[in-house]
């Protein structure tokens, strides 16, 4: 039956339900700053490429648009572009000293722009949520973090993710289009999806959740409001007993809210986060791949090298993979 095969050598924290929670602690050691990205191995990665279907290419990302959704609600600023450079404005400026006649032959274009870091596509560094001060693997606020961002587990430590993709459709296996506002999937779920799209979690798979919600994307306000999401019994199967290396949704908060636990009003992030080491992608664009029922596949991101940052916009894509050759 379709579920979790996660493996040997299958690591992870079994923390607590309850009680006043803690960051962990990496079984990679004391300088770790990249957490289950550590299960990433060039041999994995090579059986993975040697499987791709290269005639079709998924593209993760959303556009970014003046009046996007984002998280303006909270006090972050909103994506904005401006020009800096105009054809006709550097032939009345001549910012550059060429003259009228060079203004007229070269067009010169040029933008600037500004947005928080968890604006669009994007992945949440690990120092993005900590608890009691501190981030994954005991790093501290009062030594790691300066005016000029974190010394620890910046956007720039993290490396280009190449891996088992695995998008869940959770919607499609309810016969539904999107999931109800405000719904909070749970572990049943999971397994529920497992089983109707006939796949297994492995041990390192980046898994993508499906909520319906990427419908709404060019409806900002309505994109956001009361955003179905996971909960933490569902994010807490997927990482310690199906082995997930990154979870990403295609919705703006990730989670469902309000909070399941008391006193945490983001736990799914600060489990995954601060105490898995498990890094989150939001506003993912699974509506393509869900359309093809492409359920695993060969994903490939990179975030910007943001130095200290705590987050980074990011372009993934996905390409189909062939099945496992069955063992003889």
């Amino acid at each position: 039956m379709p579920g979790v095969q996660a493996g040997p050598g299958h690591t992870h924290q079994t923390l607590p339900i309850s009680g006043r929670a803690v960051v962990g602690t990496s079984p990679w050691g004391p300088a770790d700053e990249i957490g289950r990205l550590n299960l990433m191995s060039a041999q994995t990665q090579q059986q993975l490429m040697a499987r791709i279907d290269p005639r079709k290419v998924y593209d993760l990302s959303v556009d970014y648009f003046i009046g996007m959704p984002g998280w303006h609600a909270a006090g972050d600023p909103r994506y904005q572009i401006w020009m800096t450079h105009t054809p006709n404005g550097t032939k009345v400026d001549d910012p550059l000293g060429v003259g009228d006649r060079q203004n007229d032959h070269v067009s010169y274009t040029g933008t600037a722009f500004s947005m928080y870091s968890h604006t669009g596509t994007h992945i949440d560094a690990l120092n993005h949520f900590g608890l009691n001060g501190k981030i994954w693997n005991n790093f501290d606020a009062k030594t790691h973090l300066g005016d000029r961002g974190w010394t620890k587990t910046g956007a720039e430590t993290i490396p280009p993710i190449v891996a088992r993709g695995l998008l869940l459709d959770i919607p499609a296996a309810k016969g539904l289009d999107m999931l109800p506002d405000g719904y909070r999937i749970t572990k049943a779920d999971i397994q529920a999806t497992l089983i109707h799209q006939n796949v297994q979690l492995e041990l390192g798979d980046v898994v993508l959740i499906r909520t319906g919600r990427m419908k709404e994307f060019s409806q900002a306000e309505k994109y956001m409001q009361n955003s179905p999401g996971l909960g933490i019994e569902a994010a807490r199967y997927l990482v310690e007993e199906g082995g997930a290396m990154v979870l990403g949704a295609d919705n703006l908060s990730f989670e469902a809210f309000p909070s399941e636990v008391e006193g945490n009003y983001v736990p799914v992030h600060t489990y995954l986060l601060a105490q898995q080491g498990a890094f989150i992608l939001e506003l993912v664009n699974l509506e393509e791949l869900a359309a093809d029922r492409i359920y695993e596949f060969a994903f490939i991101g990179a975030s910007l090298k943001l130095k200290g940052a705590d987050g980074s916009p990011m372009r993934p894509i996905a390409f189909p993979i062939h099945p496992t050759a069955p063992a003889r």
